[in-house]
């Protein structure tokens, strides 16, 4: 088996309009990646209530936003795997006020109209998953104070992350069979803090 792509010190593609139609598989990763979704038993994820939310405001993501479609997706212990699927331009999106300032991970970008602008690697994919985070992130922190969820330091997810731009029906069906299957190899899982091996078991190809 070969070793998937190195992740997280590069990300967004800065040419690559990312509000354009296209498929994007994401990986989206806990602070530090901390366990707190659930547990793998027998080969199979099994989710405990956080992971339970997780999963509630991923596919309410796909509602919000009408241009975008879910295709495979799974809850890891600290992360999430997902194809997104932008369909067309979301004409309700539009340059982020500056009471958003926060949310934009780089340097701002400020036209004369005190506007936001964003540059094209962060634009409605980046937008659709600072959304899911921050709904995420809000909903954990009232089961914080109500239900004595465990409290996260500081960040619930980590502050970027990862995506790949999927370019032909190959690689898509490679991905897909990844997600379905991640849940088997947690053990070699490069997102697993106590991982046996170094590597993951299938090659994403563009």
């Amino acid at each position: 088996m070969s070793e998937l792509p190195a992740r997280r010190n590069t990300n967004r593609v800065p040419q690559h309009d990312y509000s354009k139609p296209g498929q994007y598989f994401v990986t989206i990763c806990a602070e530090n990646r901390k366990q707190l979704f659930g547990i793998i038993q027998n080969n199979e994820m099994v989710l405990n209530d956080i992971g339970n939310m997780i999963d509630f405001w991923w596919q309410e993501m796909f509602k919000k936003y009408k241009n975008i479609s879910i295709d495979q997706y799974v809850i890891m212990p600290n992360h999430i795997h997902g194809i997104i699927n932008i369909v067309g331009a979301d004409l309700c999106i539009g340059p982020v006020q500056n009471n958003n300032i926060n949310a934009i991970d780089n340097k701002n970008h400020i036209d004369s109209g005190k506007n936001i602008v964003l540059p094209l690697q962060y634009k409605e994919l980046g937008q659709y998953i600072s959304w899911f985070k921050r709904m995420a992130a809000n909903e954990y922190i009232k089961n914080v104070k109500n239900n004595n969820w465990p409290p996260f330091n500081k960040r619930l997810w980590q502050r970027n992350y990862y995506d790949h731009i999927i370019r032909n029906d190959r690689s898509l069906d490679r991905i897909r069979a990844y997600i379905a299957n991640n849940p088997k190899i947690w053990d070699n899982d490069i997102e697993n803090p106590n991982r046996i091996g170094n590597i993951e078991s299938e090659l994403i190809k563009v």
